[in-house]
């Protein structure tokens, strides 16, 4: 019986290889547009020093409150607009009046009372607005919240309230919760410093069941020790309190523990994979069937406030894209907006969020009452809508204002003689479907709809060059160049072996002086000098591509940003702190003649089946993901180029390490078990520029990626392009990323490219530490399944004669 549960559950095993379809991390729909003019509307409530108001009365104002408007600002790239939050606090020197006890009774020696959430909160806040956190108020921030962390007794790792001054002790009731936890590892994590009895103590208040509890309550205990009280208590878990009812479920420290827990991994903190996956599974399981959540007891209905922490978070979490646009649902339906109250009382309040969607009806007839719960609810709401984690946040990782212009720049009048744009082009200029690209003003490229996918694909991408030789976005009416954009359409068109006239024009636009010293380096907008990694990284390949002696000074200005430990940092005001394995991966194809250690900090960061993390930073992981592993495939893969055929064997100068990595990398990326060669987010939806991106690692790793060609090729549109979604509108940036997966072929391995593999899969002789790779040579049709319906085949064969050779036998006796 045993044995044949074995079986039938290998079966399964097998079945569920062979349909299961291959998914990957898909971005879930934002809108940084609607979150904009929230945060313009909140710039609107804020007093001319920067001040809120406290509902609850007296001198001192709303601090709280400011420094989550301040978030909310910073998320949506208005971060100017919280100037005077920062300036009110910092400059003036009122933060002291809401982390201590100073503003209560000024010279009363108060100011020696330290309340821990607040210092927490406002260290974070130092660190969105771009402040030095070590010297905020004339406070070493970082230093005070470790220093809020108790050492012993039973508050042991928590983040607590207390007096420096033993006289005061006896006047402070530690009343920290859950909040102040979560931003303190948040906080911690972005200063490069995990404080881990942090980390552990808010891990002991997460039940079971997945979800936080935000108050710290003690209970009766008969434990001895360090950690109980002179009367006979101890700060229970959350389990614990259960049974007296201690640990109701409280949707917002549940958002916020989880935005903390991936601070902290992200900063290095191990084991933390668990937790998390227990948290995005509860938030998953009760998101109400409108789409929001709530918050803990007296906001247990779903609301605005809960619903934006917890999608922020769920987010930065991934895996969770069908919760996240239903909440991001649920939160425009409660904002006000141009195209449905133009006419109605909430006409003067367009980017207003109310509390929740029945609110946001009862205002536009009779209009906003309860200013202060519309600006709580809108300020948490906005972080759901800009999706911007509260790492990054802290890290400064936020999308500048008007696409990271100054506040009223110049329009483009003439396309030929473009305005600049962002010094941080790549992850804030890349069009997006709402506002689009500008079309070309050039003649149109045709071709018939009997061309090759490849073809259209390519005339439609060049013909999204304005001027015949750049990328325009275009936002709130002002256009700007996309050189991010345009440099990703050159190599697209290598890819795809299209559009040579429209390639060379656009390869010199980005090669001109300056458009090198706008896009790597910040002009005009840098105050000094300044560079970035990526954008000098692409610049190099472009170059290389176009046999232009302006490669060598690129990539020595990017070499000159390497580490010794092998990291790629930019320089300057702008500089880009997200430290992705896809953004370190171009630097490392860049510089593949002599990537250093560059290429072993990569090897560093591989997760344990095989894939890489999305970001550099990620010290220890289980699984990873998708677009970065291929990523990381390609820059693995490559070396100067050279018209030698790729051995099949360790290449001279690769270690073991090496090749098992890429070996066990490129098996990570899967066959297509359907043999269409597309890959498939969590909806079940084709992701066109996933798919893309994986076909061309494996072509390049010697796979072939026809199979996605042909599949990707059956769904251009009728201009050429592409969509995100089946049946939706083209998108430029999808259509870009699509180039690949159309070709067959990565841009590594396209005419003229400066870069070629250095080995080919499968390999010829297993070597010593070294995994041969069993996966498919095709894409479109899984070598593991060729095999094993042949020794299927082989094993019926065998059992048929086995079978008549028994009957002949039976029928002669």
């Amino acid at each position: 019986m045993r044995r044949g549960y074995l079986v039938a559950s290998a079966f399964a095993v097998g079945l569920a290889m062979i349909t299961a379809p291959l998914s990957g991390t898909a971005t879930a729909a934002n809108d940084p547009s609607a979150a904009k003019v929230n945060s313009r509307w909140l710039a609107t409530k804020l007093k001319p020093d920067g001040t809120l108001d406290n509902p609850s009365g007296g001198s001192l104002a709303d601090h709280g409150l400011m420094l989550d408007v301040l978030f909310a600002m910073h998320a949506a790239g208005e971060g100017a607009r919280a100037e005077p939050i920062v300036k009110f606090l910092d400059d003036q020197g009122h933060a002291t009046d809401y982390f201590t006890w100073d503003g209560l009774a000024p010279g009363a020696g108060y100011d020696k009372i330290i309340v821990g959430g607040a210092v927490a909160k406002t260290l974070v806040a130092a660190q969105v607005s771009g402040r030095n956190p070590r010297a905020f108020d004339g406070y070493d921030l970082v230093a005070e919240t470790h220093a809020a962390i108790m050492r012993t007794g039973p508050d042991k790792g928590r983040i607590s309230d207390y007096s420096k001054d033993p006289k005061l002790a006896d006047a402070v009731s530690n009343n920290a919760n859950m909040f102040g936890q979560a931003l303190g590892v948040i906080g911690l994590a972005a200063a490069g410093e995990n404080e881990r009895l942090a980390i552990d103590r808010l891990l002991t208040q997460q039940c079971s069941e997945g979800y936080f509890r935000v108050l710290f309550d003690y209970i009766p205990t008969k434990e001895t020790g360090d950690h109980v009280t002179p009367d006979g208590r101890k700060v229970s878990t959350c389990d614990e309190g259960k049974p007296l009812g201690l640990s109701p479920t409280d949707g917002d420290a549940t958002g916020l523990a989880l935005s903390a827990m991936l601070a902290a991994k992200k900063a290095g903190a191990a084991g933390l994979d668990a937790p998390i996956a227990k948290t995005v599974s509860w938030l998953k399981a009760n998101q109400t069937p409108g789409g929001g959540w709530g918050g803990g007891v007296g906001t247990e209905a779903p609301n605005t406030n809960s619903t934006g922490l917890i999608v922020q978070a769920l987010v930065d979490a991934g895996g969770a894209d069908v919760a996240v646009d239903k909440g991001v649902r649920y939160l425009k339906s409660a904002q006000a907006n141009a195209a449905a109250d133009a006419g109605n009382k909430l006409a003067g309040e367009l980017g207003a969020i109310a509390y929740d969607p029945a609110s946001y009806e009862a205002a536009r007839s009779s209009g906003i009452s309860g200013l202060d719960t519309w600006i709580r609810a809108s300020a948490q709401a906005s972080l759901g809508l800009s999706q911007i984690g509260f790492y990054s946040l802290a890290k400064g990782d936020t999308p500048p204002p008007a696409v990271g212009v100054p506040e009223n720049p110049a329009p483009v009048t003439q396309p030929h003689t473009p305005k600049t744009t962002t010094p941080k082009p790549k992850k804030f200029v890349t069009p997006r479907a709402s506002t689009g690209a500008r079309v070309s003003t050039a003649a149109a490229i045709t071709t018939p709809v009997t061309a090759t996918p490849a073809a259209r694909l390519g005339a439609f991408l060049a013909n999204r060059l304005v001027g015949g030789d750049h990328v325009e976005v275009t936002e709130d009416g002002k256009t700007y160049v996309d050189y991010d954009a345009t440099a990703d359409v050159v190599l697209a068109l290598r890819a795809l072996d299209q559009q040579p006239d429209a390639v060379a024009r656009a390869s010199g636009f980005l090669l001109k002086p300056e458009a090198v010293r706008a896009y790597a380096h910040g002009a005009p907008y840098e105050q000094g000098e300044a560079s970035y990694a990526e954008p000098l990284a692409k610049l190099v390949l472009v170059a290389e591509f176009a046999k232009s002696d302006v490669a060598g000074p690129l990539r020595a200005d990017l070499v000159k940003l390497r580490g010794a430990d092998g990291e790629f940092t930019d320089t300057g005001s702008f500089a880009d702190a997200d430290r992705t394995v896809e953004r370190h991966a171009w630097a490392v194809l860049a510089t593949a003649a002599d990537p250093g250690p560059a290429v072993e900090l990569l090897l560093s960061r591989q997760c344990a089946d095989g894939t890489f993390p999305k970001h550099l930073d990620t010290a220890e992981c289980g699984s990873g993901d998708l677009a970065a592993t291929a990523a990381a495939v390609t820059a693995l893969v490559a070396r100067p180029h050279t018209d030698a055929v790729p051995p099949t064997r360790r290449p001279d100068g690769w270690t073991e390490r090496r090749v098992s990595a890429f070996v066990s990398a490129v098996g990570a990326l899967g066959v297509r078990p359907t043999g269409e060669g597309l890959v498939t987010g969590e909806g079940g939806e084709v992701d066109v520029s996933l798919s893309a991106a994986v076909a061309a690692a494996r072509q390049t790793a010697g796979l072939d990626a026809s199979g996605t060609a042909r599949s990707l090729g059956g769904l251009v549109q009728t201009d050429g392009g592409f969509a995100k979604k089946a049946g939706g509108e083209t998108d430029f940036s999808t259509s870009s990323a699509a180039a690949q997966g159309v070709a067959g072929r990565s841009w590594l391995t396209a005419a003229d490219s400066p870069l070629s593999p250095a080995i080919r899969l499968p390999l010829t002789e297993a070597q010593s530490g070294t995994q041969v790779l069993a996966a498919a040579q095709s894409d479109a049709q899984p070598g593991w399944l060729i095999w094993g319906l042949a020794g299927l085949a082989v094993l019926l064969l065998a059992t048929a004669i086995a079978l008549v050779f028994v009957l002949r036998r039976f029928t002669k006796k």
